[in-house]
């Protein structure tokens, strides 16, 4: 069982269980009616669950980054890897206060708004090259479509969500946003743990190591064609 796979599953798991247990904490309000980062806040009721819960996320993204950089390469492994940095700064750059408020902010109010912004960039983005590079590897190939939808569906959540922070949806629009590319996450990370997954993938034609079953697919079929009828005519 490779155990830094899991962690892509150990994270979201662990994150949405804490903004459903801290949403629940907060009396007075809608189970989704607080943002988030407003239940980390000073003023929120038991914030170190929501706190705890960035962190747990943002650590076991990095450690499943580093297994998806393993086997898969590319740049959107390493964009996960930031994503995992970035959840771990929101979560210790605390907002305010738990509700967005009008007047002046500290400077760790500002730096959770760009880190936040640069997070949900991020994970657009790396689910958009998480479908490129799988269209070279012939194993996660059909998963493609998955990662597309996926990356297209956060970014039309994010769009929706993001001017309208101050209306009464703006927390299960957060949600949503925040939702779906995790659950993408996590399917990749359960399938990545798969004792049949190959445990390392490098670029070339067909070049398959270490249980070699899931190879990166570079060369086009004309080409391997071409290099076939070489070898014959040998």
């Amino acid at each position: 069982m490779r155990v830094r796979a899991l962690s892509g599953v150990a994270g979201p798991v662990a994150f949405t269980a804490a903004w459903v247990a801290a949403s629940l904490r907060q009396t007075g309000h809608g189970a989704v009616s607080v943002q988030l980062s407003g239940l980390a806040a000073p003023d929120a009721r038991d914030p170190w669950i929501m706190i705890s819960g960035f962190l747990v996320l943002g650590g076991c993204t990095v450690w499943f980054g580093e297994e998806l950089a393993r086997d898969v390469g590319g740049p959107a492994s390493r964009l996960i890897q930031g994503a995992g940095v970035l959840t771990m700064a929101a979560g210790l750059l605390r907002r305010d206060h738990m509700q967005l408020t009008s007047g002046p902010v500290s400077w760790h109010n500002e730096a959770h708004t760009v880190v936040s912004l640069v997070l949900y960039l991020d994970l657009v983005l790396a689910q958009l090259l998480l479908a490129r590079r799988f269209a070279a590897i012939p194993c996660w190939r059909p998963w493609r479509v998955y990662l597309l939808g996926s990356g297209i569906a956060t970014a039309v959540a994010l769009a929706v969500f993001l001017p309208n922070t101050t209306s009464p949806s703006a927390g299960i629009l957060q949600r949503i946003a925040v939702t779906i590319p995790l659950a993408a996450v996590t399917a990749v990370a359960a399938r990545l743990s798969r004792p049949d997954t190959a445990s390392k993938v490098v670029d070339g034609p067909s070049t398959a190591i270490a249980g070699g079953r899931c190879p990166i697919d570079s060369v086009s079929q004309h080409a391997r064609r071409s290099a076939h009828w070489s070898w014959m005519r040998r």
